[in-house]
């Protein structure tokens, strides 16, 4: 059952790095946005699932974890696959850290701009959000990808 999961884990991936392909030959820039922000959807989605993956294979056939809090309260934090998540939620370069930046980044308004004027101007560092590369974005993907794919392997061994 579990692997029916992996193998809609994989779909969701694969269709996202297509539409990072399709970014790329967009001919304006709203076909580009739309390229981006619908991969960013599919890898969020893609994790996800990855949780609902995880609590099939401790036998949780009801419970669709939308989030790490929600599959610790289901399983526990001895389950290898919680620590190991959380582990890489806490530490910032990696592909749960960087989909969590997309997350908060696409789920907000944009900040209103200041002005600038010469009596206000001082040199501070604006947040510009998480890099919005293709690059970074299929790296992400692939950094996921795998990871589901050892999960899949490792309990596929049972």
């Amino acid at each position: 059952m579990a692997s029916q999961w992996h193998s809609l884990i994989s779909q969701k991936v694969f269709l996202a790095k297509s539409l990072l392909n399709q970014r790329s030959r967009a001919d304006s820039i709203p076909e580009q946005e739309a390229c981006w922000q619908g991969a960013v959807e599919l890898a969020l989605r893609s994790r996800q699932l990855l949780m609902v993956m995880i609590a099939r294979f401790y036998q949780d056939k009801q419970s669709e974890p939308g989030d790490l809090d929600t599959l610790k309260k289901l399983l526990g934090d001895r389950v290898p696959e919680v620590t190991e998540l959380e582990a890489l939620a806490v530490s910032a370069n990696n592909w749960w850290a960087y989909l969590s930046q997309l997350e908060r980044y696409q789920t907000r308004p944009a900040a209103p701009k200041k002005t600038v004027s010469d009596d206000n101007i001082i040199a501070v560092a604006a947040d510009n959000g998480p890099e919005r590369s293709s690059e970074a974005l299929n790296q992400a993907l692939a950094d996921m990808k795998k990871f589901t794919d050892v999960l899949e392997e490792r309990h596929s061994e049972w």
